[in-house]
């Protein structure tokens, strides 16, 4: 199973831009556009929990799992 960091879709719901995300939060806008791409390998708890308290949501609703195929074919 792959773990998916589901920022950008939730900021694209709530119609928050990352740039303001990053304001609200005190993160740079580098960090935030890398939680919003596809290829984050790391994450830091502390900017996690900074995230989860600006949109006000539980990790669970950031963080979700997702089959991995490939591995399923194995």
């Amino acid at each position: 199973m792959a773990i998916k960091v589901r920022l950008k879709e939730i900021l694209e719901q709530r119609e928050i831009s990352q740039r303001k995300l990053a304001r609200k939060t005190g993160l740079t806008p580098n960090t935030i556009n890398h939680y919003c791409s596809e290829n984050i390998d790391r994450v830091h708890l502390s900017t996690l929990d900074a995230i989860c308290r600006a949109l006000e949501i539980d990790l669970h609703e950031l963080l979700v799992l997702e089959n991995d195929k490939e591995l399923n074919e194995i």
